[in-house]
């Protein structure tokens, strides 16, 4: 058997390869002697050219994320000499120079993978389709050796699908193969045989390989190879490039598997050698699945030999095998599920179906946007549209409103609760709120009563319910016209100093429902909540049922229930950061960051936004029953409101370990992030003085802003529902 293979090192001058008949760069060293000597050498003769762009290589390598190793970033660059050329080119040493090369493959490929499939050897047979899958393979860096084997010379015929040039013509079709490789990646190791594959010269080419890629002319030889991969225990893929057929033969996972699926029946590679080429019509068709051919293609066949002198290939339809091969490859190297079989990617097909993506029918319920409910009929239905206006976690109003002509009833319905909701805190902050809410209309109506909190009536775990009596109460109904105002504003801003006489009322609004406020208004503090912040926002990405949840709770044009949830179009997001969003709303998405460990960037928004703060207000509460919270949530409406009229704009902010009190609630919330969720927690406490005792309730953003672009929906009210008393 005649492999033609150069070593990636040469000793001496007399080592260097023929121009003629080699088919790999040769490396030399300068720090090595014999490299040296080699070297000089090359630069005596007038007939060789030295291009060297390491300088700009080196430039590239300092400059790729994550930055490199010193193991990588120190290593001596080396030359390469291509006899073909006549030139010597300066290159990166192996480590670096296979870092720089395959750097934009990450993520789509990730360094540990890269590694592995740096490994593969890889068998390719046939080099004309093969040519273009065997280039593909390097250059997405999935194997560490290459076989080629191919009999027969490069013709000018060739050049309408084989990446060659005139140069090329009259060369052995694997040799030309191989000199592109080395010019694209000298340290790949290619071994030709350009003799082809016979039965003398099968096994030594198949022993050791890790995938056969077989593209062959001869079915005689397909066979063959098939018959001795199976043997192996060696996949074999072969790419046909009529309507993009790719076949795949796992003879690794299933060594008894008839060759070609069976489609030969009890024929094998010699009994197909015994038939004429007339006898091997049928199987051939069998095998290149004849009758799904494209129609050009099947009237072609019939051509062949009468009009046209051989089968017709197109250049874009070899390059889509080709890709599909790789992909092919890539899963086999790594693992990944890939059953034998065959399928097509049919690009013609795929152009037939285009979709013009802007002929979509108009969202529906999007328009005109339901900002404002009807006006109310009476001072009762007025309370029970005031409570149905307040605040709550992915606007998903955790509540069941029910009113009788002397009191309006506020139920926690856990049924609406979120992820994040632990112990449902989270919904009896909402019960809170909306509670406030009512009393605030009901002062302004002239029918304030008394509110009284209960977690013993049945059917829920909280109520609240808002007595109508002939009171009223200055400071709550000076609120009732803020009410009617107030909105979530995701806007940006601008930051500026909270006058004294703001920051007293915050403080009073808090205080007169029982609650403390923090106000964290320092730069350097403000920044160090956003890094915290931002942190708590790549958990909740990264961790799939948090993240499902938080996708759930966005509306986006088109989706059926408007009415709850967050309108993506109030997060006052730029058209190309809507686009993004819709990236970030995918679990696959997610995924390969998390399995990554990477995904710095989720939570940049939200550092940026809090960096943009006038101040953070966090609300506290000493009392950790839902009756606590859901006066600690009044607290917080009340906070929101005053702070409207003072002309600020806020926004609710919910870290994931908002409401958690333990670390098996914060391990329920994120099993894999648990010590990190304790650790942010545990930091954010730090920024927040507060007793023993007392936990956060919510956190408002606020700074100064123009009116949000989109109000929150609310469910219609509803009074037929479940008795409320």
């Amino acid at each position: 058997m005649t492999f033609e293979h150069f070593d990636a090192r040469a000793d001496s001058v007399t080592e260097l390869a023929d121009a003629e008949s080699a088919c790999s760069a040769v490396i030399l060293d300068p720090a090595e002697p014999k490299g040296r000597q080699a070297l000089d050498a090359l630069r005596d003769d007038p007939r060789i050219e030295f291009l060297d762009r390491t300088v700009e290589q080196l430039a590239t390598l300092a400059g790729l994320q994550p930055a490199p190793t010193t193991d990588v970033t120190d290593e001596p660059p080396r030359w390469a000499y291509y006899p073909w050329r006549r030139s010597v080119v300066g290159i990166l040493g192996p480590r670096a120079y296979r870092r720089v090369r395959t750097d934009r493959n990450r993520n789509l490929i990730t360094t540990e993978e890269q590694e592995k499939l740096g490994r593969l050897r890889i068998g390719v047979v046939g080099l004309s389709v093969g040519h273009a899958v065997a280039h593909t393979l390097v250059m997405q860096g999935l194997c560490g050796e290459l076989r080629l084997a191919d009999f027969d010379d490069l013709e000018l015929s060739n050049l309408n699908r084989v990446p060659a040039t005139v140069f090329d013509l009259g060369h052995n079709k694997a040799l030309t193969t191989a000199r592109r490789i080395a010019e694209i990646d000298p340290y790949v190791s290619v071994r030709v045989l350009h003799s082809g594959v016979t039965r003398d010269t099968v096994d030594e080419f198949l022993d050791g390989l890790d995938v056969v890629v077989e593209e062959c002319d001869s079915l005689d030889v397909k066979a063959l190879i098939r018959e001795r991969a199976r043997a192996r225990r060696l996949p074999v893929v072969m790419a046909s490039s009529d309507r993009g057929l790719i076949d795949v033969e796992r003879f690794d996972l299933d060594p008894e598997r008839p060759i070609f699926h069976g489609l030969l029946g009890e024929l094998d590679a010699a009994g197909l050698a015994g038939l004429d080429s007339r006898e091997k019509i049928p199987h051939v068709l069998r095998i290149i699945d004849g009758g799904n051919l494209s129609a050009r293609g099947a009237a072609s066949l019939v051509e062949v030999g009468q009009t046209l002198s051989t089968w017709p290939q197109l250049a874009g339809d070899v390059l889509v095998g080709a890709a599909t091969v790789a992909e092919a490859v890539r899963r086999i190297g790594l693992g990944e599920p890939l059953s034998s079989g065959r399928t097509r990617l049919d690009t013609a097909a795929a152009l037939s179906g285009l979709t013009d993506p802007a002929e979509r029918p108009p969202a529906p319920g999007w328009d005109p946007p339901a900002d404002a409910p009807a006006p109310p009929g009476d001072a009762v239905h007025a309370v029970a549209l005031a409570a149905s206006r307040a605040p709550s976690g992915g606007n998903m109003q955790p509540w069941h409103i029910g009113w009788t002509a002397t009191a309006v009833t506020v139920r926690l319905a856990p049924e609406y609760r979120s992820t994040i909701d632990v112990g449902l805190r989270g919904s009896a902050v909402a019960v809170g709120a909306a509670a406030f809410n009512a009393q605030v209309a009901a002062a302004a109506h002239h029918v304030l009563g008394r509110t009284e909190f209960s977690e013993t009536e049945p059917g829920s775990p909280l109520s609240a319910v808002i007595e109508l009596g002939d009171g009223t109460d200055e400071s709550l109904a000076s609120l009732f016209p803020i009410l009617g105002d107030r909105e979530t504003n995701r806007r940006m801003g601008t930051p500026s100093r909270l006058p004294a006489r703001t920051v007293e009322d915050l403080l009073r609004a808090a205080q007169h429902e029982g609650a403390g406020l923090q106000l964290l208004a320092d730069d350097v503090v403000l920044d160090q909540a956003g890094v915290l912040l931002a942190e708590t926002d790549r958990i909740r990405y990264l961790t799939p049922h948090l993240h499902a949840d938080m996708a759930s709770e966005m509306r986006w044009p088109g989706d059926s229930v408007p009415e709850s949830g967050i309108d993506v179009r109030s997060l006052e997001l730029a058209p190309a950061e809507l686009v993004t969003l819709d990236i970030l709303r995918r679990p696959d998405v997610m995924s390969e960051l998390a399995a990554w460990g990477t995904g710095a960037s989720l939570g940049a928004d939200t550092r940026t936004r809090i960096a943009r703060s006038s101040a953070l207000a966090v609300v506290m509460t000493d009392d950790l029953s839902l009756t606590g919270y859901a006066r600690g949530g009044a607290a917080a409406e009340a906070v929101w409101l005053v702070a409207q009229r003072h002309g600020l704009s806020v926004q609710p902010i919910s870290p994931v370990f908002l409401y958690a009190h333990t670390e098996d609630e914060l391990g329920e919330l994120s099993p894999r992030f648990t010590g990190r969720l304790a650790e942010l927690q545990s930091a954010f406490r730090h920024l927040t003085p507060h007793r023993s005792g007392e936990a956060p309730v919510l956190i408002l953003r606020l700074t100064t802003a123009a009116p949000a672009s989109v109000r929150s929906r609310r469910r219609p009210l509803d009074n037929s529902g479940p008795p409320v008393f």
